[in-house]
Order: C-alpha cells, then sequence, then structure tokens
C-alpha cells in the first residue's frame, strides 16, 4: 500500500465527512466528488447552475493540480446535477474547462447532493 498517496489542497474544500480529497495510486488521481464550495469560506457559491458548475471545476482543477496533473490528463469525469434540465448551461460551463481532448464522461441528474448544492464532479486524471 505504500504507493498509494493523499492529495490535499487548500485551494479546494476540505473533506466534510470521513474522506480525503484524492488518492494517486500508480500514475492515476481518483478525486473525491467536488460540490461548489469556495475553499476559502466553505461556503456553497451563490448563483445558478453556471456559477456553481465553474466554482466545481474550479476546485476539480486545484486538486488535479495539487495531485501534479492538468485538467487535459483528465480521462474520466462522472457529474451529478440536482435538475437535468441544467444540463446545457452546464456544459457550456464544463466545455470551457475541457475544450480540448473532452475526457469520456457520465452525467446524472435528478439527485440531491451535499449542502443542496446543484451540481458535483468526480474525476479520474492520469499523472
Amino acid at each position: 500500500m505504500s504507493d498509494i498517496k493523499v492529495v490535499s489542497t487548500k485551494q479546494a474544500p476540505a473533506a466534510i465527512g470521513p474522506y480525503v480529497q484524492g488518492k494517486v495510486v500508480g500514475n492515476l488521481l481518483f478525486a473525491s466528488g467536488q460540490i461548489p464550495l469556495d475553499p476559502k469560506s466553505g461556503v456553497l457559491v451563490e448563483g445558478g447552475i453556471k456559477e456553481q458548475a465553474r466554482q466545481a471545476l474550479l476546485n476539480v482543477k486545484a486538486l488535479v493540480e495539487a495531485a501534479g496533473s492538468d485538467l487535459k490528463h483528465v480521462v474520466k469525469t462522472t457529474c451529478f446535477l440536482k435538475n437535468i434540465a441544467d444540463f446545457a448551461e452546464f456544459n457550456s460551463v464544463y466545455a470551457e474547462f475541457f475544450n480540448e481532448n473532452a475526457p469520456a464522461r457520465s452525467c446524472v441528474g435528478g439527485i440531491d447532493l451535499p449542502k443542496g448544492a446543484l451540481c458535483e464532479i468526480e474525476i479520474i486524471a492520469s499523472l
């Protein structure tokens, strides 16, 4: 188990439960889901799906960079939307972050998320 490394950064929100922000196994980062919390205040950002998607993706970016990689090396995302009707608006922000070499992705809607968030994003990235 010595090849497993915990990844943690103050540039993304601290874990709000019994989990870590991410773990590196071999050359892969497995990141916990990121909701749109401001990493400094720990408070959900104000606004609708676009504002919340942007913050969640900024949190993902910070975590990936803390592991020594970048968004171009994200190979898989799983996206959760409180309301699947937000899909198009979510995609418009998502495309700003993954405009080249887009990862494989799943997107699920119609679920309640922690702290009343409108979206949550988890990733797997290569290092």
